[in-house]
C-alpha cells in the first residue's frame, strides 16, 4: 500500500479502528477501512492480517505492543512477510526500520505538555513518518499545531464520542483512531 492510497482510503472513512483481539471480528465487520492492531501476537498476527485483507482493510501493528515479535529489524521483516501494511510504534528507530523495509508508518506522540509538544517537531525531523498520531486525540490544541506540517495527523486516544471526532478532524486531523466501537459505524 502506498501512502496515497491510504490518505485516500482515510479520506472516504477517517475512522481507524484501533483493536485488540477481543475486537478483532467486530472490527473486520465495521466500515473502518483502517484497523491499528494493538495487541499482535506472533502465533496469530499472520492470520489475522489475511482475514483483514479479505475484508479489503488495511492493518497497522503497533509494535510496541506485539506479543512475541522482536522490536527490531527481524521483527519488521516478519510483519513485512505477513503482510502488514504498516507499523505504529513510538520509537524513532523503529520508525526509521519500518521505513526501510517499505512499511507505512505511523509515530505515536504523547501530548502531555508543552515541552512535549515542542520535541515532537525534532522528532518528527529525524524519523520522517509517513504519519503521526497524537495521544490523547481530545486536544484539538495539538492536532491543530501539527496539521499544516507535512506529516498527516492521526488523533487517538480518549475519543469517545462523535463531537469529540469532529473536533479532532475539524482541528486538522487526517483521521481519528478509536476502539470504541460504536464510532466505528459514524
Amino acid at each position: 500500500m502506498q501512502v496515497r492510497q491510504l490518505q485516500d482510503r482515510l479520506a472516504e472513512f477517517p475512522v481507524i479502528a484501533a483493536i485488540r483481539d477481543d475486537k478483532w471480528q467486530a472490527a473486520l465487520e465495521s466500515p473502518a477501512q483502517v484497523l491499528f492492531y494493538l495487541d499482535a501476537r506472533l502465533m496469530t498476527v499472520h492470520r489475522h492480517i489475511e482475514q483483514a485483507h479479505l475484508a479489503r482493510k488495511a492493518v497497522f501493528v503497533h509494535m510496541d505492543l506485539a506479543e512475541g515479535i522482536g522490536k527490531d529489524r527481524e521483527g519488521i521483516r516478519y510483519l513485512s512477510h505477513c503482510g502488514a501494511d504498516g507499523i505504529l510504534s513510538t520509537r524513532a528507530n523503529i520508525i526509521r526500520m519500518a521505513k526501510e523495509e517499505g512499511l507505512l508508518t505511523v509515530q505515536r506522540f504523547f501530548a502531555l505538555d508543552s515541552q512535549g509538544m515542542d520535541s515532537v517537531k525534532d522528532m518528527l525531523h529525524g524519523t520522517s513518518p509517513h504519519f503521526m498520531e497524537i495521544m490523547p486525540g481530545v486536544l484539538p490544541k495539538a492536532v491543530r499545531r501539527f496539521s499544516s506540517g507535512s506529516v498527516p495527523v492521526i488523533a487517538g486516544g480518549l475519543i469517545e464520542t462523535k463531537g469529540e471526532i469532529t473536533a479532532a478532524l475539524g482541528a486538522g486531523a487526517a483521521a481519528i483512531s478509536t476502539g470504541c466501537e460504536a464510532l466505528w459505524y459514524l
